[in-house]
């Protein structure tokens, strides 16, 4: 009987042993395993991970540079968690930073994505604050590079929306947009008459302020890191001056994005993004215009500093595949070749066709909810690069 006891011992011990290597390998580890082991001197069979917890998050200091930054100190956050149980539960994630640049620029956003009644509900919360000098250089995409003029200005985002499931992955619902910009002012002008012709277009301050339609189909069931699914966003805003805004004028983002694992049941992803941001009617203020790098995150148009092209509306494509570079899964790698276009000054007609494309790393930072820090490379058409920084895949 002790010999039956013992062998049954040992097979639950093999067992849970071949368990927690399955799953150590399916997930990989992060960095937190890192410290874990070989800083607190733990898990030397090196089958030892952290566990999963119901709220997983991340504390990420970092030191970045990009174009539009230069230089800048990084404080970021992340939370993910599930609010119900079910196989094709969908996480949500409320994250945050603090960023400063060597330009004085500080950027300080608070997003979540929530979901409710089993997945029957998604609040959806966009927000920023961002003190930002920053460079213009006119509308459409035959914009002349060294014709950039550096303005500062004070900006606030409030983007809120709920939805509600009316079929499988597809949600419907309202929600109401705020953006302000204020103590717009124009820093190194050439001339008098340049500075006084930039001011009158774009004023002091612009404000916008309007309800949303939104129709939604999602069927990732992680939206920080996904690795299939799809993703189809319709945002139709009308904005009305009897509630706060300058003008009235209506816009529409169609936002698409498809992922798949590639090589079939590989953790290699490809993934696709299109965009097309468009200004139905109206006098849009300048500074809410579609441009490069203004999306819901800030992340179009890798390989050009942000606002390089502006117009009255614009047309996106990227493609990227992700694949794992170390064998445990904490460091992996991307390329990707992304494409923009935009409408001229007056004329609803795209003007120039403007590639980019590059390659970066992934560590992961927090394996359960798959949170990676990005560092990416990316190259414009004239040649020129920047390095882009984010936590979180960029789409």
């Amino acid at each position: 009987m002790q010999n039956n006891a013992q062998s049954i011992n040992n097979r639950q011990l093999i067992d849970s042993v071949e368990n927690k290597a399955q799953k150590i390998d399916l997930e990989g580890i992060d960095i937190s395993d890192v410290m874990h082991r070989y800083i607190k001197h733990k898990g030397k069979s090196g089958l030892d991970t952290l566990p999963a917890k119901k709220y997983n998050y991340s504390i990420v200091p970092a030191a970045g540079y990009t174009l539009q930054t230069g230089f800048a100190g990084i404080l970021s956050t992340n939370l993910g968690f599930y609010n119900y149980e079910a196989k094709d539960a969908k996480l949500s994630n409320i994250a945050t930073s603090l960023t400063y640049s060597q330009y004085s620029q500080i950027i300080l956003p608070l997003s979540a994505n929530i979901w409710f009644k089993n997945g029957k509900y998604n609040f959806v919360s966009d927000n920023r604050y961002i003190s930002y000098p920053s460079s213009i250089y006119g509308l459409g995409g035959r914009t002349d590079p060294n014709k950039a003029r550096t303005i500062d200005f004070t900006g606030l985002k409030l983007h809120n929306k709920i939805v509600r499931s009316f079929s499988k992955n597809w949600l419907v619902g309202i929600g109401l947009y705020y953006d302000q910009f204020w103590d717009i002012a124009v820093l190194d002008p050439t001339t008098k008459r340049i500075s006084n012709l930039i001011q009158r277009e774009l004023g002091k301050s612009e404000t916008s302020v309007g309800p949303i339609i939104n129709v939604l189909y999602d069927s990732r069931t992680n939206q920080i890191n996904p690795d299939k699914g799809s993703y189809f966003n319709i945002v139709f805003r009308d904005n009305f001056k009897t509630i706060g805004s300058d003008d009235n004028w209506q816009s529409l983002v169609i936002d698409a994005r498809k992922f798949i694992q590639f090589p079939r049941h590989s953790q290699n992803v490809l993934a696709f993004w299109s965009l097309e941001w468009l200004t139905l009617g109206g006098k849009i203020p300048y500074l809410i215009m579609p441009s490069t790098g203004w999306d819901d995150q800030y992340n179009s148009g890798r390989g050009y500093i942000q606002s390089r092209f502006r117009g009255r509306s614009m047309s996106y494509l990227e493609s990227e595949y992700r694949f794992n570079i170390s064998k445990n899964r904490l460091i992996g790698g991307v390329v990707f070749a992304n494409l923009q276009s935009f409408s001229g000054e007056l004329s609803k007609t795209y003007t120039s066709l403007l590639p980019g494309y590059g390659g970066g790393l992934r560590l992961k930072i927090n394996k359960h909810s798959r949170t990676n820090i990005c560092i990416d490379y990316g190259i414009g058409e004239n040649g020129k690069g920047g390095f882009y920084v984010n936590l979180g895949e960029v789409f």
